[in-house]
């Protein structure tokens, strides 16, 4: 009797130590149908094969701000890669201290949208690179003028020509963008979140786990889901109800003003949200600056449930362990400039 009592206890015993790892196989399993972890090589991109030399280029090109007309503003002014990949303002301060119209999205992990931009109108990297360098209120700049100041420098010039060595002419617009994209494409953070999705049960905390499931079960993946946990789809901000006009402007009408369709108006790319801890202030108005204030809002908007406090506690905790590593970076010394490089000027066109 005595034997099959101890045999029982430590049957009971058992069972009770493998219940949380079977709840641990039993969200991942849920997640996984929902969510992929962070690649460990870099992604490939068309028609722009990665070689090193291509990556080097790409990351001089991005801080480099040689490349707007003020000689003051380059792509790591508005996407800092030490601060969460944006600039954490409301809308970037660009050419002649010009706002922008909307918040600047983060580039790490941007590589992973399926398209570029609030309103996607950009259809990889390579073409959103072109975008802020010609765009008044940013690095306001031309592609000849680009180009004219990478062939005043000969190390730009010895560059590119590694980078593109099959090309007669390779200092061009389209390979300016495709080295910047293969720089951009290895800025990828691998997170916490990530290892739980590969079989770590420890890499998440219970109070994350209980987010996760939360998040799942209300539906926010409907839109948060894949690599980015967004950035691959298109939706009404205020699904269900529309938030105000100081979260929602009324004369933003997002991919609208790409499509000209009707049913376009106030849609917007869902948002990525790895490191969405770090990159305040919120949505494409970037008017919210609190991440429990976004997270209830979007219950309200997009759900049309009104989260409770430990509901948005929960979501925030495993939002938090999308915050990734970010890649080590050390600052370029870039080429000198010639007598003949294009001198800077902040007018104002």
């Amino acid at each position: 009797m005595r034997v099959f009592r101890q045999t029982a206890l430590a049957t009971v015993s058992a069972l009770a130590m493998a219940t949380p790892a079977a709840a641990d196989d039993d969200l991942r399993a849920e997640a996984l149908d929902m969510f992929s972890p962070v690649p460990s090589t870099i992604p490939a991109m068309t028609d722009n094969p990665i070689t090193p030399a291509k990556i080097d280029l790409g990351k001089a090109l991005f801080f480099d701000p040689r490349m707007s007309a003020s000689g003051v503003f380059s792509c790591n002014s508005c996407h800092n890669l030490a601060t969460g990949g944006d600039d954490n303002m409301p809308t970037s301060i660009g050419h002649g201290w010009q706002k922008g119209p909307r918040n600047s999205p983060t580039v790490l992990n941007a590589v992973f949208n399926e398209a570029q931009f609030w309103d996607g109108r950009a259809e990889d990297l390579k073409a959103q690179a072109k975008g802020p360098v010609q765009a008044g209120v940013e690095m306001a700049n031309t592609p000849g003028n680009v180009i004219a100041t990478l062939n005043s420098m000969p190390q730009y010039v010895d560059w590119f020509k590694s980078s593109f060595p099959d090309e007669a002419d390779p200092v061009t617009f389209d390979n300016f963008a495709k080295a910047i994209e293969a720089y951009e494409a290895t800025l990828t953070t691998p997170a916490p979140f990530d290892a739980f999705l590969n079989g770590d049960d420890a890499a998440l905390d219970e109070a994350q786990k209980a987010g996760l499931g939360i998040f799942m079960e209300k539906g926010c993946a409907s839109c948060h889901n894949g690599v980015n946990l967004g950035g691959n789809g298109y939706f009404p901000f205020g699904l269900i109800e529309k938030p105000g006009a100081d979260v929602l402007p009324p004369d933003d009408r997002g991919r609208f003003q790409v499509t000209e369709t009707a049913d376009d108006s106030y849609v917007f790319r869902a948002a990525p949200l790895r490191n969405i801890a770090l990159t305040a202030p919120y949505f494409h108005s970037g008017k919210v600056w609190d991440l429990e204030v976004a997270v209830a809002i979007m219950g309200t908007s997009q759900l049309g449930t009104e989260l409770n406090e430990e509901e948005i506690d929960s979501i925030v905790a495993f939002l938090g362990s999308l915050t990734g590593e970010v890649p080590d970076v050390t600052y370029p010394v870039l080429p000198a400039e010639t007598s003949g490089t294009p001198r800077p000027t902040g007018e104002v066109q």
